[in-house]
């Protein structure tokens, strides 16, 4: 090597570090213009979409839940009201570990399997940002817990709010129902952006058939918060609409006295305003404390209600469906009249049974010896079944079908609540149409005193009966009497609505079958004279024993050694006073045995309650 390699050409070094710096100059230049670029885009382009997302971490829109309305008896007595209570939640977004908080939490406050659940599937469809509910209707001991140790939970929240509260428990639970937590179904059947906010939902009875009223109005608020998630202030806010207060027809103290009277005993009993179709107590037995289902009822308990055997959870009134024995008897006469199949005062004799032409079957009578020559009034005043038979195969069942169904029967009345059934009236189509069998002239004759395919519910004997009384007026049976805003003040009248007018070719029919029923109250062999003791009027009625199970031709009935759930139904129908009738009343006693003896003195402490009110609301 060369002594001149080894000196440096700084001529051609200089040239070189020129060149890179104006690579690396120019390179910085496009980065500094590409920035400039992005952050003029960003400014001017995106302005408007930044903007929003910096308004909404420091700006949230919140529900405000509307006040559920309140349920009242016809005399403004609270049948279901709303209580303040506590309940803690949490905010996820706020909190880093879910299940350590849990944890911690679990040491101040009782936290069950269920609720976890519960919280977890609502955590799944609730914004981040939203409380999420952990445990309610905390008591006065886990708040102060809570508070304490308030510091070592970010993201907990302690919120009041009104719940549900039925401040006389078990009265008219079947009618006023209850609510309860919304599930998922129901949040799909109902409006997601009215019900943001809202954890509980009507279930059975008025609470859920007037959700839509008794619900309201979500109101929106916004808010502004700071960088933990804390409010700061309160923007802008809408309030809620307030749920529609329900005034029902409902008389709470009527309604305690058809539950007393039942005592006990399984079985149902309405009574209704004849002229204008308002029910005035539908009492079903055995009931159940609705405020178990409010925040969720235990496994223990819902598994005590639905399994056991008296099945409290049914509402008897509108779902149970039974034969009504001969407390149809009345209407049927009434169809015999009208058909001109029998004459008023006709007499059939009663030997105590029946036998179809070139038949061997005997259809036998309640009364082994007979009842003799009977009449439709002796027929219906001792509820002599030997004359119905001959009575029913004269009309047939399709005459016997047609007319009865005017009174409702074989269909829903159409009250206003949930899960009413629609009972059976059979014809000859229907059995063909059904069970693919002609009809038999046998059935005909059961058909005719209430039992065989026959069934009818409660609220379908109270109407009809309600009917009878009002000469051919059949009204709709209804629980709500007015609307009322609870903010203005004003009242929503529900009309009456008359579902049918039935207009008989001879109006004195229908006094020959009032009279009739009278007589069972008040005629010297009437099947419910102790139930007619004392009045001032006079008063209609029409007993009925039902059967459970058939008998076979050569046996008897021995109720003594026949297991209690297997005897026969106790029913009685009536409505007084029987020339200008105020109440109707239809009661059902399941096992009672008979009518006269057990269900007609329930029907009696009813309308004596019911008369008493009115004379002294009068007075």
């Amino acid at each position: 090597m060369s002594y001149h390699s080894l000196i440096k050409d700084h001529a051609q070094e200089a040239q070189l570090f020129k060149r890179r710096a104006l690579v690396a100059a120019v390179i910085s230049l496009l980065l500094i213009l590409l920035l400039l670029g992005r952050l003029i885009y960003l400014q001017f382009y995106e302005y408007s979409r930044f903007k929003n997302l910096s308004e909404n971490n420091r700006i949230r829109i919140t529900s405000i839940v509307p006040n559920r309305g309140l349920i009242y008896d016809r005399n403004g007595v609270v049948m279901a009201e709303n209580r303040p209570s506590y309940r803690l939640e949490i905010i996820p977004e706020q909190v880093k570990d879910i299940e350590s908080m849990i944890s911690g939490l679990s040491e101040l406050v009782q936290l069950d399997e269920r609720s976890l659940k519960r919280f977890r599937r609502a955590m799944k469809r609730s914004r981040s940002f939203n409380g999420v509910p952990l445990r309610t209707k905390l008591s006065d001991d886990e708040v102060a817990r809570l508070a304490v140790n308030r510091h070592r939970f970010p993201g907990m929240e302690i919120t009041a709010a009104l719940s549900r509260h039925y401040p006389l428990g078990k009265t008219a639970v079947h009618v006023i129902g209850y609510v309860g937590r919304i599930d998922e179904k129901e949040l799909k059947r109902v409006n997601a952006v009215n019900y943001a906010g809202t954890s509980h939902i009507g279930k059975v009875g008025l609470e859920r058939y007037y959700e839509n009223q008794l619900h309201g109005t979500v109101g929106h608020q916004s808010i502004e918060v700071n960088v933990q998630g804390r409010i700061i202030r309160v923007l802008d806010k809408t309030p809620p609409i307030p749920g529609k207060d329900l005034l029902l027809t409902l008389d709470a103290e009527v309604q305690k006295v058809a539950e007393d009277s039942l005592g006990d005993h399984n079985g149902a009993l309405v009574a209704m305003v004849p002229e204008t179709g308002e029910v005035i107590a539908m009492a079903s037995m055995p009931g159940y404390d609705p405020n178990l289902f409010v925040h969720g009822i235990s496994y223990k308990d819902y598994k005590r209600l639905r399994d056991s055997e008296n099945r409290p959870l049914l509402n008897r009134a509108i779902m149970g469906q039974y034969p009504p024995g001969s407390t149809i008897k009345p209407f049927v006469g009434l169809a015999g009249l009208e058909n001109k199949v029998i004459g008023r005062h006709e007499d059939i004799l009663c030997e105590g049974f029946y036998l179809l032409p070139n038949e061997e079957r005997k259809y036998r009578d309640w009364k082994k010896t007979g009842h003799g020559f009977m009449d439709l009034n002796s027929a219906v005043e001792q509820s002599c079944d030997v004359y119905f038979y001959e009575l029913s195969y004269r009309l047939g069942i399709n005459r016997i079908h047609d007319f009865l169904t005017h009174f409702g029967f074989g269909h829903k009345t159409g009250i206003d609540t949930v899960g009413e059934k629609a009972g059976l009236l059979p014809s000859r189509e229907w059995k063909k149409r059904t069970k693919r069998q002609i009809w038999f002239p046998g059935e005909t004759l059961i058909a005719g005193i209430g039992q065989g395919y026959v069934l009818a519910t409660p609220l379908q004997l109270a109407a009809a009966t309600s009917a009878m009384a009002m000469r051919g007026t059949l009204m709709k049976p209804h629980l709500v009497k007015a609307l009322r805003d609870s903010k203005q003040g004003s009242e929503t009248e529900i009309a009456p609505v008359v579902a049918d007018q039935i207009r008989l070719h001879r109006p004195l029919n229908w006094s020959t079958a009032i009279n009739s029923m009278i007589s069972v109250v008040h005629g010297a062999r009437g099947t419910a004279r102790r139930a007619g003791l004392g009045l001032k009027h006079k008063m209609a009625g029409k007993t009925g024993t039902a059967q459970v199970f058939g008998i076979a031709q050569g046996e008897e009935y021995d109720e003594k050694n026949t297991a209690h759930k297997l005897r026969d139904h106790a029913l009685f129908i009536a409505f007084y006073p029987a020339s200008k009738p105020e109440i109707a009343v239809a009661v059902i006693v399941e096992n009672g045995g008979h009518g006269g003896g057990v269900a007609a003195p329930m029907a009696r402490k009813v309308i004596d309650a019911w008369m008493k009110k009115k004379h002294k609301n009068d007075t």
